[in-house]
Parts: C-alpha cells; sequence; structure tokens
C-alpha cells in the first residue's frame, strides 16, 4: 500500500530535456517534501540510464540529489522502470533510497486499487518489434557485454539508439495504450485506476462510474503530474511554485 498524498510523475528524459526543465523538476522536488507522502516515477527519468560498477551516468546527477534529499525528508520514492531506465540497481534503491523495479505494480494507494505500468510493448502491433528485442536488451549476458564497455562508448551507443523510441512513442498520440487501459479496468472491475507512461500524453478521464484512466505526460512537453489524495485524483501543473495549476479533477 501507499500513502497519500501521492504524486506520480513520468517521461522526464533527463539528459536530453533541457537545463532549464531539469531544474524545475528540482523545484518541485524540494517544495514537495514534507507534504507528500508518497512520490511514484513511472519509468524513463533518464533518456539512459545505466550502474557500472563505479560508474554512472553524469546527466541527471542534480535530480538524484534532490530524489535522495526528498528521501531522506521522509517522502517514499516508487520507481517502475521505463524502456529508457530499465538498468537500474544499487544506486537507485541504496543510495537514492527509492523502491526501483520493474515490470507493473499493482495495490492500493489510500482508498484507491491501482495498477501502474510504464507502458513500452504493451501494444500488440505497434511494439511487436520492440517485444522481440526487450528480452535480449534485459538479459544478463547483454548487461555484462554492455558493462564491459567504456562508460562514455556507453553512453553514446545508448543515446543515439534511444532517440528513436523517444520519437516513436507518442506517434499514435497515445489511442493504443489508452486502448489498453480501458480493457485493463474492463477486465478487472474491482480495478479504480489504471496509470501509464510512454506516450507522453497527459490523460485523466473517468471510465465507466467509478474507473478512472491516467497519464501523467512528459516534462518534455509540459510540466505535468498527477495527485492522488483520498479524496480525489488530480492531474496538475508545476508552475514553480505552491500555486500550480489544476488541470483536471475526477473526485471519489
Amino acid at each position: 500500500m501507499l500513502n497519500t498524498t501521492c504524486h506520480i510523475v513520468s517521461d522526464l528524459h533527463l539528459g536530453v530535456a533541457t537545463p532549464a526543465t531539469e531544474r524545475l523538476f528540482e523545484s518541485y522536488l524540494s517544495a514537495i517534501a514534507g507534504r507528500v507522502r508518497t512520490l511514484v516515477i513511472n519509468g524513463d527519468l533518464f533518456d539512459f540510464w545505466f550502474e557500472w560498477k563505479t560508474v554512472i551516468p553524469r546527466r541527471g546527477f542534480r535530480t538524484l540529489a534532490a530524489l535522495a534529499a526528498l528521501r531522506d525528508s521522509g517522502t517514499e520514492i516508487l520507481y517502475i522502470a521505463g524502456n529508457h531506465d530499465c538498468w537500474g540497481g544499487e544506486v537507485l534503491r541504496e543510495d537514492v533510497g527509492a523502491d526501483y523495479m520493474t515490470g507493473p505494480w499493482q495495490g492500493e494507494i489510500g482508498p484507491w486499487k491501482v495498477r501502474i505500468e510504464h507502458g513500452d510493448g504493451l501494444r500488440q502491433t505497434e511494439d511487436r518489434k520492440y517485444r522481440m528485442v526487450r528480452p535480449i536488451m534485459r538479459s544478463p549476458l547483454a548487461i555484462r557485454l554492455f558493462r564491459s564497455l567504456h562508460p562514455d562508448w556507453a553512453t553514446r551507443l545508448a543515446s543515439g539508439s534511444s532517440s528513436a523510441s523517444r520519437t516513436y512513442a507518442a506517434r499514435d498520440g497515445g489511442t493504443g495504450l489508452r486502448a489498453i487501459a480501458h480493457a485493463r479496468l474492463s477486465a478487472e472491475p474491482e480495478l479504480n485506476l489504471v496509470v501509464l507512461g510512454h506516450s507522453h500524453v497527459a490523460t485523466l478521464e473517468r471510465v465507466g462510474a467509478d474507473q478512472v484512466f491516467a497519464n501523467a505526460g512528459s516534462w518534455l512537453d509540459a510540466p505535468t503530474y498527477l495527485e492522488i489524495t483520498n479524496e480525489a485524483i488530480a492531474l496538475l501543473r508545476w508552475t514553480g511554485s505552491a500555486e500550480r495549476d489544476s488541470l483536471y479533477v475526477i473526485n471519489r
């Protein structure tokens, strides 16, 4: 179970996001300390993340420090890996203090029954080739071979290949993942909320009488995030201060 107030962010792609975007995110992390009990990162916080034995990617270092400070303040952090940052390990778990996991999370957030998943590889037709490659990319052998490369070369290689998937992700405008979320809610009527990322399309919509589909969007486009309380789910936009913009709210 995750405690409320809970915030969900996704798809910042630090490393290709502008320095201004990263600074804005740091201001957000600083502002929520002490008032948000749980932060969920629903994948692709980094455009590329990999952990060597003694080296990590340089880009996003300030955000890692801000996340560690947020965790030290008492906010729990659940980090669900995306397709760009699925090679996390000790740094994220032990140094940052995040509960880092690959695959979906399903449980309760306050009174809401929730499933959260990044969303890569879920579309049957569009993601067919990616689903063939993903087991190879995440295999222990591939990880060992990649770790043997010099970090500068490895980062350059990974950054070049990731640009294609970053562009491709939102090509369908989010309709594919929206249909998958609706199907999940129909198949599991006990769920109140399904949250996906990956498409970069910020969404908050009611499905039927008491179910909700949501996507936190991408800070590459606008600094949006989800807020879950016991009473409501809100899609918000961070403005750099506590006076955030409320884009849409669904009450329980």
